[in-house]
């Protein structure tokens, strides 16, 4: 059994383990079971009753969330000529073509997000075994493959988040910090939770989402009630 630190035991003291909460009880909890030394994000994973190996079921978009997330996010934007000085001007922390390809694939990974345009996505592709176990492939699912680069930037900047479901079923989104106020982070859940529950796929059958927890960095788990 893995051991666990004294705070942590004693915040799951605090959690209800039979029971589930409203959002708005779960993040007042969240604000007393979450408190260390540094402001924590806040987070939400979705149980869903999906089975990934059907593409109508692979879950996964991105969205700019009501309030942001709290988290400065690296921006590098891989595109040519104009769209390089339109990346610059959004404030794009790092912005190149063919140069920046070349880092990546010597090892360079200093960045959060990774945007390009379409005419750059032949080059990029071939840094798949280096960008996509890390999740930094462009895709225009979640808008970081596009021409529009100026507004990728800006959604990035100003609080997007990208979803994906993994093989066991689960989505985990950042929702926001600690230290945001309560309402905030009710506003944030809200919008992703829309979100995913509009994503449902016509094929599944029965309950959608199995179960939904909120929980810090270093926080328990806590069981949120799902809405129908």
């Amino acid at each position: 059994m893995a051991k666990v630190s004294k705070r942590y035991a004693e915040a799951s003291k605090l959690v209800d383990r039979s029971k589930t909460y409203s959002i708005e009880e779960a993040i007042a909890l969240a604000k007393q079971t979450g408190k260390c030394g540094f402001d924590a994000s806040v987070e939400v994973n979705f149980r869903l009753n999906v089975d990934p190996r059907h593409a109508d079921q692979q879950i996964r978009g991105a969205m700019v969330l009501p309030n942001g997330t709290g988290k400065t996010q690296k921006v590098c934007v891989v595109a040519q000529g104009e769209k390089e000085k339109e990346a610059q001007e959004a404030g794009a922390d790092f912005v190149g073509g063919a140069d920046i390809i070349e880092k990546i694939q010597k090892g360079w990974m200093d960045f959060d997000v990774l945007i390009a345009t379409p005419d750059m996505m032949g080059q990029l592709g071939r840094l798949g075994r280096i960008l996509g176990p890390k999740g930094l492939m462009p895709n225009p699912k979640t808008g970081t493959v596009t021409m529009d680069v100026a507004k990728a930037v800006d959604e990035v900047k100003k609080g997007k988040v990208t979803y994906r479901v993994d093989k066991e079923g689960n989505i985990n989104v950042m929702i926001g910090k600690l230290s945001f106020e309560d309402d905030k982070l009710v506003e944030n859940f809200r919008a992703i939770f829309s979100t995913i529950a509009k994503a449902r796929p016509a094929t599944v059958k029965g309950n959608y989402m199995k179960n939904l927890v909120l929980s810090t960095t270093m926080g328990p788990g806590i069981r949120v009630t799902i809405e129908r």
